[in-house]
């Protein structure tokens, strides 16, 4: 069966598509945020919350979805081809899964992997009176507890939550620039998340005194059902391509510390003939002329 490829006729069609194309460097991932068709009240709430925290780089859609992404996940991966978007988060509520939350992501137009949690103890952006972060700030991830490096789940759950969370990739921050922290702490079979405002004040010395408040969102989350990436698709999804690496400088080095280690060729010398100040042994001592005797 053949496929019919239809080209773009309008110069609006063709920036489209241009900025659509696969790239060296990625742009931030953005996300789409949906309603499931029998979402409670706080599973909604916790979605919100998300997209207030991701406004720049989320879209939400209030309207009910009468579809599960564990059941049929392709209504998800035509919504995200159609808004070029690669993460998502879904709510919905039943009687066995209650204030239920899914996490995915999205590779080629495809589903890479999704996790779906159960929010308890939650407590809003609203309920927590506090003055918040302006928004699109970029925030500063933290993963506490050992589980995350010792459980293969919760290592995958790391993963998904850094591309959801991290915003735009940046080379250089400046210290002000540290307004937002997000707090992940893996304990009891649980993850807790909590979201602070950083304050920072005087010490009398150049690092500020680091104080922390509470704005919110904060939920227990609870892992339920996972569909987690194959590995082959897993190292395809994470492969950095030739044109983006480095490319190897001759005769420069780094060691353990990050530091630049430089080598320098040079023609073999001849150290007798250096112009150094010597010392009276090492100097050598002219032999005396003969003098002519007169007859």
């Amino acid at each position: 069966m053949s496929v019919r490829i239809t080209k773009p006729k309008t110069h609006r069609g063709k920036r489209m598509l241009a900025k659509r194309e696969p790239k060296i460097i990625e742009l931030s991932k953005k996300a789409l945020m949906l309603r499931g068709a029998t979402a409670s009240a706080t599973s909604l709430q916790f979605v919100k919350d998300l997209h207030a925290i991701k406004r720049t780089q989320s879209t939400y859609f209030g309207q009910k979805h009468p579809f599960n992404p564990f059941e049929d996940v392709k209504p998800i991966e035509e919504l995200t081809q159609k808004y070029d978007l690669s993460l998502f988060a879904f709510c919905s509520h039943n009687k066995k899964r209650a204030n239920n939350v899914i996490l995915g992501r999205i590779f080629d137009q495809q589903l890479l992997d999704m996790i779906e949690f159960g929010v308890e103890q939650f407590k809003s952006l609203t309920e927590i009176k506090n003055s918040k972060v302006m928004e699109g700030t970029k925030p500063c991830l933290i993963f506490s507890g050992d589980v995350w490096h010792q459980n293969e789940e919760y290592s995958k759950c790391k993963s998904l939550l850094i591309d959801f969370f991290r915003g735009e990739s940046v080379e250089q921050v400046r210290l002000a620039g540290f307004e937002h922290a997000l707090s992940f702490t893996a304990a009891d079979g649980k993850i807790f998340l909590r979201s602070y405002k950083i304050l920072m004040t005087k010490s009398g010395t150049k690092t500020p005194h680091i104080e922390l408040e509470e704005i919110g969102p904060s939920a227990d989350l609870v892992i339920r059902r996972t569909k987690l990436a194959s590995a082959d698709l897993f190292k395809r999804a994470c492969r950095t391509p030739s044109a983006a690496k480095p490319k190897k400088v001759k005769n420069m080095s780094k060691d353990v510390f990050g530091s630049k280690l430089g080598r320098i060729h040079m023609p073999r010398q001849d150290y007798r003939k250096l112009q150094v100040k010597r010392g009276r042994a090492l100097r050598t001592e002219k032999t005396p002329k003969k003098s002519k005797i007169s007859k």
